[in-house]
């Protein structure tokens, strides 16, 4: 199976170079070799690469920064996905993307499935809502993987943040009325590896079990560094961001159980296996 990667450098994108290597021939690009704001280039490298999968992992996450920066978010998480849909339908091939829970608004009492209406409430959320309407409506071949809260010992996330700043404060105070489930980059990676072998087609939630808050998650994260900096619960009122952020982000992941015998762990077995060396 030839295999292109985009994101290599990412959070999953590295766990992802991994993951993939026993299933084939893996192209893997960062931001250095493919810019997903230049549709041309897009198109020279799976042109240039012929892959039978590509699997994009590249993306714009800087939530509240999208804010300012709709129209480079849109670029990079629609319209880039517009273009590798157009080459995977012109080869093929199956495109593999990533998507968020940030495309529902939070509203919902219970976990989000994946046929519930989207509705984002920052720009980031419709960015990625953005995307996956582009997949589905290319006519290519495609496995739509959501997840939620991901973290990793690589690039910029919750837990990396949570690390660095419990080294430079007596205190730390994070929102306790946001609930989702913590999903590890290894864990994205090794289950994306797992539905590449029957080939997986259509809109999946893939997060971790279980759910818990910010808050919680922080004092968990600390915990397993051994790290006794306290963290006050907050509520969201308290800590105002320029995006917008879903209370409820929970994802019901039975119809990928259902269809494919997989789930993911719990989000504290997932956490007890993440190194923090490079935290």
């Amino acid at each position: 199976m030839k295999i292109l990667l985009t994101g290599r450098n990412g959070q999953v994108g590295w766990e992802l170079q991994r993951s993939l290597a026993p299933l084939g021939q893996v192209t893997a690009a960062d931001r250095a070799t493919l810019d997903l704001a230049d549709a041309d280039a897009i198109r020279r490298a799976v042109r240039a690469a012929r892959p039978e999968v590509i699997v994009n992992a590249a993306a714009y996450t800087a939530v509240d920064r999208a804010e300012s920066e709709p129209a480079l978010a849109h670029a990079i998480n629609a319209t880039a996905v517009g273009v590798l849909a157009e080459e995977t339908r012109r080869l093929g091939a199956l495109l593999v993307h990533y998507s968020t829970d940030y495309i529902f608004d939070g509203t919902k009492p219970a976990p989000y499935v994946e046929d519930d209406a989207p509705n984002p409430i920052n720009a980031y959320g419709a960015s990625k809502l953005a995307g996956e309407r582009a997949l589905q409506s290319s006519g290519c071949a495609y496995l739509i993987l959501r997840t939620s809260w991901v973290y990793g010992p690589r690039g910029s996330n919750f837990m990396r943040t949570v690390l660095r700043l419990a080294r430079e404060r007596p205190q730390l105070e994070v929102v306790d009325d946001q609930v989702g489930a913590p999903t590890s980059s290894l864990a994205i990676a090794r289950a994306t590896a797992q539905l590449l072998r029957p080939g997986a087609r259509g809109v999946y939630h893939l997060s971790a079990a279980g759910a818990v808050s910010w808050c919680g998650f922080a004092r968990a994260v600390l915990a397993r560094a051994g790290i006794a900096t306290p963290v006050r619960a907050i509520r969201t009122e308290d800590y105002p961001t320029p995006a917008r952020r879903p209370r409820n982000s929970r994802l019901d992941c039975s119809r990928l159980r259902t269809d494919f015998g997989l789930s993911l762990a719990p989000w504290e077995e997932q956490l007890s296996e993440v190194t923090f060396d490079a935290a």
